[in-house]
């Protein structure tokens, strides 16, 4: 699931992707000028995230209590 999450940044130009010829192969990973232009979008979301963390953690719960026999989580 990583690995094709990775390739898919990759494949819309976010991450760098480099491969040394080493033994074991060694690979980097960068942000792109585009990806870098992200940054502020994910933080932004990150805060939205933790401020409303209290509200997603309570439907998630009512949601489960909902739903027994569903395997989401």
């Amino acid at each position: 699931m990583l690995t094709l999450t990775v390739r898919r940044l990759e494949r819309d130009g976010l991450v760098l992707r480099t491969v040394y010829p080493t033994v074991p192969a060694q690979v980097d990973y960068r942000l792109t000028e585009t990806g870098a232009s992200l940054t502020h979008l994910v933080k932004a979301l990150a805060d939205w995230s933790l401020e409303h963390r209290a509200a997603i953690a309570q439907a998630r719960q009512s949601y489960d209590g909902d739903h027994p026999d569903n395997e989401i989580r």
